[in-house]
């Protein structure tokens, strides 16, 4: 089956028609790898996994990993690409709407990776991931950083991102649920690193008449709707696969990423 690309989820085989998009997969592929150290031999719940590829990756290291997804379609796509023995899909409810369908202490480790930024009611989503973690269980959370993608007070160019953080707003949010929180940067070769800053600028400035603080969210997210069709048509291109020089190794996740396009925080459950 095919899964439609919203550029929400990635898909794979889809993200080597620019290097714009390529480097997109690879912000995505070095947080997985991040992970790692932190969920060998360990029962891992991967919360919003989309197409299924980065729980797929993570599941030779890990005891048991379970993938949920409040997408049907990508849970479905996810069960027919992407298998393998200690891995599970399902279907889950958002989380305002309904608790997480699993018991108190079920998991060691809690990853979800550019979900936070989707999500309406972060006090429920937060709560519900500590429910499930054991004790002295780790939540890994990755999101963009508003630091290099919007003005101040801008709101989110991303038409589905409900709200996007700074460093010290992601660590003050998390603060709010785990007591043990560090928050790190996504960095690289700034050559590499360039690419993604010059496409955020590019549309930090073409929708700021959109985006302002005082614009009202069903307007904002109606305009960046209809700028995101007409983009969609004017696009050339986006079957090809190419090659790009560079790669995940020219990226890097630290305390003093400077400038930073992605957050990674890392947090412990008491």
């Amino acid at each position: 089956m095919e899964l439609e690309t919203t550029g929400e989820r990635v898909i794979e085989d889809s993200y080597r028609s620019s290097p714009e998009r390529y480097l997109i997969y690879l912000f995505h592929r070095i947080t997985y790898e991040f992970a790692r150290d932190y969920i060998k031999g360990k029962t891992v719940l991967d919360y919003g996994c989309g197409s299924g590829y980065g729980s797929h990756f993570l599941a030779p290291d890990c005891q048991a990993i379970t993938a949920v997804d409040i997408s049907a379609d990508a849970i479905a796509y996810a069960q027919a690409k992407y298998q393998a023995d200690n891995l599970r899909y399902q279907s889950i409810a958002p989380a305002e709407q309904e608790p997480l369908p699993f018991a108190d202490a079920s998991f060691d480790s809690v990853i979800s990776f550019q979900v936070i930024e989707h999500i309406p009611d972060t006090t429920t989503y937060l709560s519900e991931i500590k429910r499930v973690l054991k004790p002295g269980g780790v939540f890994i959370c990755a999101t963009p950083d508003r630091s290099t993608r919007l003005l101040p007070g801008q709101k989110p160019w991303n038409v589905w991102h409900v709200k996007e953080y700074s460093n010290a707003g992601f660590k003050q949010l998390l603060g709010s649920q785990f007591k043990s929180v560090e928050v790190l940067g996504m960095g690289g070769k700034p050559e590499v690193l360039d690419i993604e800053l010059r496409r955020a600028r590019r549309t930090m400035w073409l929708t700021l008449p959109f985006t302002l603080p005082i614009m009202p969210e069903a307007l904002r997210v109606k305009c960046l709707q209809f700028l995101k069709r007409l983009t969609n048509k004017t696009a050339d291109n986006k079957g090809e696969v190419h090659n790009f020089d560079f790669s995940a190794a020219d990226l890097f996740i630290a305390a003093d990423a400077k400038p930073s396009t992605n957050l990674i925080a890392v947090a412990h459950k008491q």
